[in-house]
């Protein structure tokens, strides 16, 4: 029992980060959303769906954290990861953005197919587009930002942080 109490412990340490993050950004890009959409009548996400969406995207990064191809460029430049691991952690934000999106018309729709196409019909294209650039923009900061602590060091970008940097770095 104490075995599968830690076991569940270091899974929710190591999702508590990623799931912060995406909690913080779904919550952002959910406030951009109403605003884009006020007066509309599209629905939108519920604080609880943003909520549900970021433990979800959390894990997913956690998956494919254990993909072996996911960490391609270790002993590159760190550019090379932060970009590779940004298109795979978008492509899973995006498909799982598109899926909230086909949830709401399949309610409505009857079928998967035919919530597919209604959706396809009727989404509002440069508004799913606006958030994906958002997304991008946020998912690019926090793989650049887990890559540099990945390779300075948790404690060291911590000191950085809020200690200011080391002494023989100050001028």
């Amino acid at each position: 029992m104490k075995k599968l109490f830690e076991k569940i412990k270091e899974e929710f340490l190591a999702m508590l980060s990623p799931a912060i993050f995406f909690f913080i950004t779904l919550q952002l890009i959910a406030v951009i959303r109403v605003l884009m959409l006020k007066g509309t009548g599209i629905a939108l996400s519920s604080p609880f769906q943003v909520t549900v969406a970021a433990l979800i995207l959390a894990k997913a990064v956690l998956i494919a954290d254990l993909m072996p191809f996911i960490n391609l460029y270790p002993h590159k430049p760190l550019i090379y990861n932060v970009v590779w691991k940004t298109a795979i952690y978008l492509l899973i934000a995006t498909l799982i953005h598109y899926a909230e999106r086909l949830v709401e018309f399949w309610k409505t729709a009857g079928s998967f197919a035919a919530a597919n196409e209604k959706m396809l019909a009727e989404i509002v294209w440069p508004h799913f587009w606006a958030v994906q650039i958002l997304l991008l923009v946020l998912i690019l900061y926090y793989c650049t930002m887990r890559e540099l602590v990945r390779v300075i060091g948790r404690d060291k970008v911590f000191e950085i942080f809020f200690f200011g940097p080391p002494r023989t770095a100050r001028t």
